[in-house]
């Protein structure tokens, strides 16, 4: 951040932050955004767009069609954003302003992350997800090495360790999950993207799947379980979509063996309507489960 930047109010550069983050990850931005997020007049929000403009001259282009601003193929961000808070924003709506290094009010940690997306390649997949466009991506496989793809990107989704693209593989031809760090390059596709390969016509992503999840018949108290779960009669009813249930069940160890044939030491939990599963493609990730047909992840 430099020292033009140092000199503006707090307010001012939550607000600037805000505005280069809309449209470096969505690939718009209208003074509207500004408007509805900080609750400002228009003529106030004309004065941070034109002080950003001061600021970075070359980051963004006024698209005269559509009404709006656009990052520039030379835009180079003003703020340093870090990936947590990006993906923060992107999946809870919150996150867009600047990390304010406040002191915490009690001790906290958590278990931190080990993988942090790229950036650059973040914004290009966010903006072609919102601009419904297709990418043509490097992407590492674990199952076929290096290769490149069409994908037309239609989600994120955090499957608790990794953060992965919900996207169509013209390829394959279907719908596929592919995590956000193996992708290592990615540039806009020209062309039209059709109905069939965009997010209206993922079954999967479409389809919920309700989940009955009791102590595992194997732990000798299940009181405590349902304490720690706050169950309501011994259960915890669960709704994932279908193309996520598969990494829920996993992230939280649960069973899902139809006989609960898993040590209940590591798996607290047993899936106990586990025809739920039936169809669902994700559950070739959740432990016991019989693996669904296709492959969800690469």
């Amino acid at each position: 951040m430099n020292a033009a930047v140092d000199r503006l109010s707090q307010a001012q550069r939550e607000r600037l932050a805000f505005l280069e983050m809309r449209a470096y990850f969505t690939g718009e931005l209208r003074r509207a955004d500004i408007e509805a997020r900080f609750g400002i007049k228009p003529a106030a929000s004309s004065r941070d767009l034109s002080a950003y403009r001061d600021l970075e001259p070359a980051n963004l282009d006024y698209d005269v069609a559509a009404r709006c601003y656009r990052p520039t193929k030379a835009f180079q961000p003003l703020f340093e954003f870090s990936s947590d808070r990006v993906l923060a924003w992107l999946l809870q709506g919150f996150g867009d302003g600047l990390e304010l290094k406040l002191r915490k009010v009690a001790p906290c940690e958590g278990p931190g992350n080990l993988v942090r997306p790229d950036l650059s390649i973040l914004s290009t997949v966010t903006r072609a997800m919102c601009a419904k466009r297709a990418l043509k991506v490097s992407y590492l496989s674990l199952s076929s090495g290096a290769s490149n793809r069409e994908l037309v990107p239609v989600a994120l989704a955090d499957n608790g360790l990794r953060w992965h693209v919900r996207a169509f593989d013209r390829t394959n031809a279907r719908f596929g999950d592919f995590v956000l760090t193996r992708i290592a390059k990615a540039k806009d596709i020209d062309g039209p993207v059709a109905d069939v390969e965009l997010l209206g016509a993922d079954e999967q992503w479409a389809r919920i799947v309700d989940m009955e999840v009791v102590p595992h018949p194997g732990v000798r108290w299940p009181q405590a379980i349902e304490a720690d779960y706050g169950m309501d009669g011994g259960v915890l009813r669960l709704r994932a979509r279908a193309a996520l249930a598969g990494y829920a069940l996993r992230r939280w160890s649960i069973d899902c063996s139809p006989d609960h044939v898993l040590d209940p030491a590591s798996h607290h939990l047993w899936l106990r309507n586990a025809q739920t599963l039936y169809g669902v493609e994700s559950a070739a990730f959740a432990p016991g489960a019989p693996s669904a047909p296709g492959s969800v992840s690469t």
